[in-house]
């Protein structure tokens, strides 16, 4: 006879799961978690949507493999800015959620872009000089991406959202904007030619 299954057991379970992930132990292997896994769901998504309009043609494992490893280096700076500006400003004011925003657009941003680059930079084994003309080309692009994106989702997530929760709330609003920043990242450039 098969078991019924107690949704009161799987809620008690989902709560202590809760409890222990988002406890401060473990916090910064969860934000790690979810920010890796999330990267990869970004990337793979966009890889559907360029092989569906025929610019890849097959899914390219390493590509994801990647940009997993760089939402690990970028939940890192995630996890440690949020605890950073919640040691500077504790309290939830509408002045001090204001204040956290233009911190986050001003430092954070380019810094995570930066790390973005840099991470993907050294998997890629490329040279100083390509760096930096890939940052070049692309980071203004992310950067200007951000501004239309986290002022309005991180005016929530300071002002509703509990600092334990804070780096996850953000990964699950990144999860488009992953799509969007693999989607820059591996972008074509388009062909010149002299004819």
């Amino acid at each position: 006879m098969a078991r019924r299954v107690s949704w009161k057991r799987v809620l008690q379970a989902l709560d202590r799961f809760n409890q222990v992930a988002f406890s401060p132990k473990y916090l910064l292997y969860t934000n790690i978690g979810i920010s890796v896994g999330l990267s990869m769901v970004g990337d793979t998504m966009e890889q559907s949507y360029e092989r569906y309009i025929g610019e890849i043609q097959g899914w390219n494992r390493i590509r994801t493999i990647r940009m997993g490893i760089s939402g690990l280096t970028v939940g890192v700076v995630c996890h440690y800015w949020y605890q950073y500006l919640d040691y500077l400003y504790p309290h939830r004011t509408y002045k001090m959620v204001v204040v956290k925003i233009l911190l986050d657009q001003f430092i954070c941003s380019p810094f995570y872009i930066a790390v973005f680059f840099i991470t993907m930079a050294i998997l890629e084994d490329n040279s100083w000089e390509e760096l930096k003309q890939e940052i070049k080309e692309k980071a203004l692009v992310l950067y200007v991406a951000e501004w239309t994106v986290w002022p309005l989702a991180q005016f929530i997530n300071f002002l509703l959202i509990k600092p334990q929760y804070r780096v996850f709330y953000d990964n699950s609003i990144s999860l488009g904007y992953d799509i969007f920043t693999s989607q820059v990242k591996y972008r074509k450039k388009k062909e010149t030619t002299n004819e």
